[in-house]
């Protein structure tokens, strides 16, 4: 019976879910292009990356977009320490009528460390609008107790110098006022960090991410589908940009749109993407579903511990063992 009343409960919090759940407002869309320039190699790869990006994203001019978004790492060097870099993305801007998000995996020249930052561009440069990467990738990005476990740096791709975290998270006014809430790599697998966005106005999710190291593998899909779900639980569209593939855009409902941008493509694409608006519940209250599970566990646990008690308590004494004459042998009655 308590299982039954479970699933009726959960099928009925499923279908109000839905229900209540933004629905894509068909006359609002945001043009929205993913550049991924696909594997280049080599020692010279961050220079040979960024000219391929370029002019990949040069196709894209006369497009009307709203915004153009690289991968993660999709430029290597500081754009303080490089106004040359700074100029070439400017004039992208330009050309194609929309603002670019970059991500820039680089030592900063305002601060010590290395970041992953992503970095918004338009016509006249850097607008200041810019994310640090919060949650980084054990090893991949930092090492955890370097003194202890810094070995892993010799038999591995072990970070060889840790990357700084950032603190907060920032939503970004892109296009013709459309606001989008950027997230780095495998951020896009922490469904809090796309909650938190959307209570702070996204009406877009931007994940920008590599997978390259992963090539071939599993990987790059498994990854890219993450969005999905994020797009469904907060009822925003969202964009799953890479380097090397798997890019992939999703609808409010978590819907594919147009098709992947597979393993080792190096194309440009422009994918129009239903604006949303409204709350689902997971925005609203969060993590309730996890907590109402526990608080339900931890209610049975308990009512079975004292149901437990109390047959202990209720159970009637075991008959003793029949007395024995002085030679061993039971006694018979009247003995």
């Amino acid at each position: 019976a308590a299982a039954l009343a479970g699933l009726v409960a959960t099928a009925a919090a499923t279908s109000a879910a839905w229900v209540w759940s933004p629905r894509p407002d068909t006359d609002e869309r945001a043009a929205i292009a993913v550049v991924q320039p696909g594997v280049v190699a080599g020692a010279d790869s961050a220079d040979r990356r960024f000219d391929r990006e370029e002019q990949l994203t040069r196709r894209l001019a006369d497009r009307d977009l709203d915004l153009i978004v690289w991968g993660e790492s999709s430029v290597g060097f500081d754009l303080d320490d490089r106004p040359d870099l700074a100029r070439r993305l400017a004039a992208l801007s330009r050309e194609t009528g929309a603002d670019i998000l970059v991500n820039v995996d680089a030592r900063r020249s305002d601060k010590p460390g290395i970041y992953k930052s992503s970095v918004l561009v338009g016509p006249q440069g850097p607008t200041g609008d810019r994310y640090d990467k919060m949650r980084l990738v054990p090893f991949g990005e930092y090492v955890p107790f370097r003194s202890l476990l810094g070995w892993a740096t010799s038999v591995g791709k072990a970070a060889g110098e840790d990357r700084r975290q950032g603190t907060e998270q920032v939503v970004m006014d892109v296009g013709d006022g459309l606001r989008i809430g950027p997230m780095v790599c495998f951020e896009s697998a922490f469904p809090d960090m796309s909650r938190s966005l959307v209570a702070d106005g996204a009406e877009v999710l931007v994940a920008q991410s590599s997978t390259s190291t992963f090539q071939h593998t599993w990987a790059p899909e498994q990854h890219a589908s993450l969005a999905a779900l994020r797009a469904a639980e907060t009822g925003r569209p969202m964009v799953h940009a890479t380097l090397t593939g798997v890019s992939a855009v999703y609808d409010a409902n978590g819907a594919r749109i147009g098709s992947w941008l597979g393993t080792d493509a190096s194309a440009s694409r422009v994918y129009e993407v239903p604006v949303t608006h409204g709350t689902t519940p997971y925005v609203r209250y969060g993590d309730w579903t996890v907590y109402a599970a526990l608080g339900i566990l931890a209610a049975w646990g308990a009512a079975e511990g004292v149901r437990t008690v109390r047959l202990r308590r209720n159970r009637p004494a075991r008959p003793g063992p029949p007395a024995r004459t002085a030679h061993g042998s039971p006694a018979r009655p009247g003995h």
